[in-house]
């Protein structure tokens, strides 16, 4: 019997990268997921890929209409939540000099208002417990030019597992945050296109040398997920190869 048997889990951002890759370790470990994300092409090459105990809902993490879909189809499917991921996240870097309100709303509007609502939205399903898994960033804990905007968006959804934690442990429900250092994604590739030099300089800030995978990350979110993390409340698994804590 696998860990998750019956366990039903929704993740945001499900279609690619971190969340693609906890979508399928969690069905592997035995639950059926609902992966949530905007473009529909790639929800369907995740789909195949997971292959089993995978529904695609399409919509907008800014959506709060949106949201209320998702939630009404797993209503309608399975009844009850046990696990949610929010990997739903956006960074742009640019500097504090030349960033733009519209850089400023877009990233809170999605890194922050998106995890809200996530969560918010979820909690009448959850009738039987469960966990939460924010996913963070490493940035929450650094300073890195040209991520203001994104690294405190990240801070605040760190903020959230706390206050969520002492909110939700009565009900059954623990929320821990995950913190990635770079990880080889769809998020990296984009800006390594516009600067082949940034894989490089990412991979040379960690001790490990290299950059993480989204496998990696994956298993990490299982661990937060899963009872493998029973005593765990409030906490920020920091998955970065030694950047925050050896840096």
């Amino acid at each position: 019997m696998a860990s998750l048997d019956d366990k039903v889990a929704v993740i945001t951002g499900g279609n690619s990268g971190i969340g693609l890759a906890s979508a399928k370790r969690l069905v592997e470990e035995g639950a059926h997921v609902f992966i949530f994300g905007r473009r529909q092409a790639q929800l369907d090459a995740a789909v195949a890929e997971i292959g089993k105990n995978v529904t695609a809902v399409r919509g907008d993490a800014t959506s709060e209409a949106d949201f209320d879909g998702l939630y009404e189809r797993v209503r309608a499917d399975k009844g009850v939540i046990d696990i949610v991921v929010t990997s739903a996240g956006l960074v742009e870097p640019v500097g504090l000099a030349e960033a733009t309100k519209e850089h400023f709303d877009k990233t809170f509007d999605l890194n922050i208002r998106g995890t809200y609502l996530a969560v918010q939205k979820a909690l009448p399903l959850m009738t039987r417990g469960g966990a939460i898994v924010l996913v963070s960033s490493g940035m929450n804990q650094l300073g890195i030019p040209g991520h203001s905007a994104y690294a405190a968006s990240k801070a605040a959804v760190r903020s959230f597992s706390r206050t969520w934690s002492a909110e939700l442990l009565g009900r059954g429900i623990r929320v821990n945050t995950l913190s990635p250092g770079p990880v080889e994604t769809p998020m990296i590739e984009a800006q390594v296109a516009g600067n082949p030099g940034v894989r490089d300089f990412y991979a040379s800030m960690s001790p490990m040398k290299r950059l993480g995978t989204a496998e990696e990350m994956g298993a990490a979110v299982y661990f937060l997920a899963s009872s493998q993390s029973s005593f765990c409340a409030g906490i920020d698994l920091i998955a970065d190869g030694g950047i925050t804590a050896l840096g």
